[in-house]
């Protein structure tokens, strides 16, 4: 039998390659571009991306989908990123909690002190809108949103940004006095397919969504000008665009070189013709650089809510899964995967085996341990990542990696804590007869014969965690959640798949290898 000596060693091992896997190179100076999570925010990281690489001959790291705007911004304040696009109207109202009549320079002189800058503006103003189908909206003879006061019975579906901003629906509803409106909440993605199925009647929208060009659906008039001007423009650190002309030239090469037609056609490529973010925004920025419209790269005729209803669609989609698997960030994706599932799952068992002998061997103090653990349990993950992003000022893997280990941490500790009270009362009798002190007892005995139900625990907590790291792609860890993100905000069942499957089969995959380890220390 191998001793508990080196069960231990061997742990230790793997988490330090692993926490030195995870660490990025010392000599690394790559320029790194953020997005939000949704289908446009993707794109126009792309565009910065490529024209960056373009004209600076700089690296660039893409993270994607890092989240709301307030993830992304204060990744911005903090470093982790150096730019990212982003809205006037969100800027001005959400950010900095100002009026968005403030000019760029009153704004530039608030952003000054956290080292940022805005600028750059690229052409289009993605504003805020009420939309439904434009037959109900005929019948119904509801043109301005003042008209929404007389339907109170229509089904409003809202995306989860706008009910929680100051500028979104709050505002909207006590301005037009529509409080009684009883809004669900939902990804901006699924609205237009829920109004679709027949499941919303309204929902807000963007002016330059995709499928707004196919005709099926009207922009109720803001009548009372709620809505703010959301000119796309650009939020960077200045000491990272400042000390590089090169990039200046780049960043300037992109202004006003998008229009609201132009944006809903990209936004076109990806949720109608299911191209990924980096090739519909390789094939603008090319056409753009060549000369030609972006009309001729895309057709918005007839644009409906994407479905795979035929055998047609599934087979291309199939395809297009299978090819998926080939590519160099199917590769990237898995080693980010990997490298978050084992550091955290290790540290777990290096500190959650422990934990649950301490209980064992404590009962009375070991108990507050158990309470807080499964509190921490209760906190829905996406809620624990934003708190300790606060926590330790970073995004990506760290705030990610704690939070997965604390996850893990409770079945680790009580598989422990009932292995060990399991053990045969007689043969604990038995070994004190013999003379053997607390921790032989412990160590050579009772932990031995219970290693059954610490391993189950391992293999539950292994589950939990390879589940629980596709959300950390939200806060950009990387990993599999990064399609699963991807996919569920741009409305494609593809990439949702990407994610969802390598990610079931990589939990099945840790549940073998922990299995493993029980009989190969037997």
């Amino acid at each position: 039998m191998i001793s508990l000596r080196a069960y231990f060693l061997t742990i230790q091992i793997a988490l330090t390659l692993f926490l030195c896997l995870s660490l990025p190179p010392a000599y690394s100076q790559e320029f790194t571009v953020a997005s939000k999570r949704f289908t446009e925010s993707y794109i126009l990281a792309e565009i910065i991306a490529n024209a960056i690489k373009d004209k600076s001959l700089t690296e660039v790291q893409i993270k994607q989908g890092m989240g709301s705007t307030g993830i992304v911004f204060n990744a911005l304040r903090q470093g982790s990123v150096d730019i990212y696009p982003e809205y006037w109207g969100t800027l001005t109202k959400e950010i900095l909690k100002t009026d968005s009549n403030q000019s760029l320079e009153a704004i530039n002189t608030l952003l000054l002190p956290m080292g940022l800058r805005a600028g750059y503006f690229l052409g289009f103003n993605n504003t805020y809108a009420i939309a439904l189908r434009k037959s109900l909206a005929t019948r119904l003879n509801i043109h301005k949103i003042s008209d929404l006061k007389e339907h109170i019975n229509l089904r409003l579906g809202l995306s989860q940004e706008f009910l929680g901003r100051k500028d979104g629906w709050a505002g909207l509803s006590k301005i037009y006095q529509l409080g009684a409106f009883n809004p669900t909440g939902l990804e901006h993605g699924l609205g237009y397919q829920a109004v679709e199925n027949n499941q919303i009647d309204l929902l807000d929208a963007y002016t330059t969504d995709p499928l707004l060009a196919s005709g099926n659906f009207e922009l109720l008039i803001d009548d009372m000008g709620y809505f703010s001007s959301y000119q796309a423009l650009l939020i960077y650190k200045i000491q990272s665009v400042d000390s590089n002309p090169k990039i200046q030239l780049a960043l300037k090469s992109l202004e006003q070189t998008l229009t609201n037609e132009k944006m809903q056609a990209l936004n076109a490529r990806v949720e109608v013709d299911r191209k990924t973010p980096k090739d519909a925004a390789k094939d603008y920025y090319t056409s753009q650089m060549s000369g030609n419209s972006v009309a001729s790269v895309v057709a918005l005729n007839n644009v409906s809510a994407p479905t795979l209803s035929s055998k047609e669609d599934y087979f291309a989609g199939l395809s297009v899964f299978v090819n998926s698997f080939l590519t160099y960030d199917f590769l990237r994706l898995t080693y980010q995967h990997t490298v978050l599932v084992f550091a955290s799952l290790v540290s777990a068992a290096l500190l959650g085996i422990p934990l649950g002998v301490w209980v064992y061997a404590k009962p009375l103090a070991g108990r507050y341990a158990l309470a807080f653990i499964g509190i921490v349990q209760t906190i829905p993950s996406l809620a624990l990542l934003s708190f300790l992003i606060f926590l330790v000022q970073s995004i990506g893997f760290l705030p990610a990696f704690i939070a997965l280990m604390l996850y893990a941490l409770l079945p680790i500790i009580e598989s422990t804590y009932s292995g060990l009270r399991l053990v045969d009362p007689s043969v604990k009798e038995a070994s004190k007869a013999l003379g053997a002190g607390f921790w032989t007892q412990l160590i050579k005995i009772e932990i031995p014969l219970c290693r059954s139900s610490i391993i189950s625990g391992v293999q539950v907590a292994a589950v939990w965690t390879t589940g629980t790291a596709t959300i950390a792609a939200f806060v950009g860890a990387g990993g599999y959640g990064e399609r699963i993100a991807q996919g569920l905000s741009t409305n494609n069942t593809e990439l949702m798949l990407e994610g969802a499957v390598p990610a079931a089969v990589f939990s099945l995959l840790v549940r073998w290898l922990v299995s493993l380890m029980d009989k190969f220390f037997k």
